[in-house]
Order: C-alpha cells, then sequence, then structure tokens
C-alpha cells in the first residue's frame, strides 16, 4: 500500500469472515469533510434546479413550489446519503470524488441497517444543533443566548468528534459499526480482469457452479487484497484466501501457483456475475440467493 506525500497514514486492519486480515487507510478528516460538502453541492444543485423548473411552470403562483421543495428536501435529507451507499458499496458521489468509502468495521458485508442508522444519526449530530443555532424559533421559539450557546458547542462537539480519535468515527460510525476508509485506487484493472493474460491462456478453468458460490462481496475483497502490492502479510494472506477458495468450490485439479489462481478465479467470477446480471440476476454474497 503507497502513502500519500505529506501524510501520516492511520491504517486498521479488518479480519474479514473468510479470516483474512487486510488493512485499510482510515479516511482524513479532510477526505470527510470534502466529499461531504460535494454531497451537500450535489443535493443544492438539485433543489435549485427543481426550483427554476417549478418557477418557470408556474409554481410560484399555484403555491404548490414550495411543497414540492419541502419533499425534496426531505428525500435529500433523509435517504440521500443511505440510497448512495447501498447502491455503490459504502460510497456516494462526494466519496468516489475524495475517493472514500463506509465499510463495516469488523470487515462484514455492509448491512443496510447499519447504513441507515449511521445516516439517521446525522440527524443530531448535525441538522437538530445546526437548525437550533441558525432558526431557534422554529424549533424552540423564544429561546435564550444561553441556550444558543450550548446547542453551538454541541454542533461543534459532533462536527469535529471525528478529528480526535484514531480512527476519525462520527457519532453515526460509532452506533451502526462502520468506519469510512480510502477506497484503493483503481489501477491495473487489466490484470486484475485477466484481459493482459488473455482468457484463452487461463491456466486454471472453473465450472459455474464453483463461481455461483461467491458473490459480489467477496469479489470485492478479493479484488482489494490483488490490488495491494505491499500489504503487511500479503503473501500469508493469498496463501489463506486460495486454500479456503480451493476448499469452498472443492477444487480437484491439484497444486497452483497461489496468486495466478486468485488472479484467473477473480476474472472467471466477475465475468460469471457480471454475465447473471445482464440477465437481471444479482448475488449480494455467498449467504445470499440471486436477487
Amino acid at each position: 500500500m503507497s502513502v500519500r506525500p505529506g501524510t501520516l497514514m492511520t491504517l486498521r486492519e479488518v479480519t474479514t469472515p473468510e479470516g483474512v486480515p487486510l488493512p485499510f487507510e482510515v479516511a482524513s478528516g479532510g477526505d470527510r469533510a470534502g466529499g461531504f460538502f460535494l454531497d451537500m453541492l450535489i443535493q443544492s444543485v438539485v433543489v435549485f434546479a427543481i426550483w427554476v423548473l417549478a418557477s418557470a411552470a408556474g409554481g410560484s403562483e399555484d403555491g404548490w413550489m414550495a411543497a414540492l421543495l419541502l419533499i425534496v428536501f426531505f428525500f435529500l435529507r433523509n435517504f440521500y446519503f443511505a440510497w448512495f451507499e447501498l447502491r455503490w458499496q459504502g460510497a456516494t458521489p462526494g466519496k468516489r470524488v475524495t475517493r472514500t468509502r463506509v465499510m463495516d468495521a469488523d470487515g462484514g458485508p455492509l448491512r443496510a441497517d447499519a447504513v441507515l442508522v449511521r445516516n439517521l444519526m446525522r440527524e443530531l449530530e448535525v441538522w437538530l444543533p445546526l437548525s437550533v443555532v441558525l432558526a431557534p424559533e422554529s424549533i424552540w421559539p423564544d429561546a435564550p443566548a444561553w441556550a444558543r450557546l450550548v446547542s453551538g458547542l454541541w454542533a461543534l462537539v459532533f462536527a469535529f468528534l471525528p478529528l480526535f480519535n484514531r480512527h476519525r468515527l462520527r457519532v453515526g460510525d460509532m452506533v451502526a459499526g462502520t468506519i469510512v476508509v480510502r477506497a484503493p485506487r483503481a489501477v491495473l484493472l487489466a490484470d486484475l480482469g485477466g484481459r493482459e493474460m488473455g482468457r484463452s491462456a487461463a491456466t486454471y478453468r472453473f465450472t459455474d457452479r464453483q463461481l455461483d458460490i461467491y458473490g459480489i462481496y467477496e469479489l470485492q475483497v478479493l479484488e482489494d487484497l490483488l490490488r495491494r502490492r505491499q500489504a503487511l502479510h500479503k503473501d500469508q494472506a493469498l496463501r489463506a484466501v486460495c486454500g479456503r477458495i480451493r476448499k469452498k468450490i472443492k477444487w480437484t485439479g491439484g497444486e497452483v501457483q497461489t496468486e495466478r489462481f486468485l488472479r484467473e478465479f477473480y476474472a472467471a467470477l466477475r465475468a460469471r456475475l457480471e454475465q447473471k446480471m445482464l440477465l437481471g440476476k444479482r448475488k449480494a454474497d455467498k449467504y445470499s440467493r440471486d436477487e
């Protein structure tokens, strides 16, 4: 794993359900803030665009424009982050730009309930304190000055909490059991996808039945491992994963070259999953059935 120049990298080693220890670089406070503000900018642009279109359609005269904007704002505020993180494996548009993503702190699949909890906690961490500070009459009419001060301090504590713990967790992460990490840079996709070696030159062959054992989550774990050239204990992890896969798929082809076997298995599994998705079938992980 390469270290970005001028940064102090904080590593978090996560052991996956497959028993593979994988080191991840914890996202910095700047990365998290940058991703959040980009997402807020996108939401603001969406609301503004809808306001322009509604105004052009005469919404301001009929009175329904305000109601529409409130509905749009409600859904963006409560479901924007959760929807993208569930659909994009822990990433939002802002997180993709800053190359960060949310993952389960214990290395398991990112669960829907954890994503919802961490994002609903943002109501207490950000929106409610800011509402009390900026528009106290909407929540607490005739709020005294000391109440505004306490609310402001509350907002600051929650906002800067990720800066004061080693893994930069916000309250939502602590409650949901999640962590925000830097996504590995997408390099050597040709190697991982098997294009460089060519499918015709593949040394190992896998049946559809063997490939159907695993899903998208296992593919991502394997991809993360293969991309990490200088990860701690990488050779040991590769051997452990190779052994588990061979046992799981009941491999009978004899001894294998560990990394080549895993790269070719990755290429075959990815092709199989993409083929099934073209048919409308999606397998999230090895525990789920095709959706």
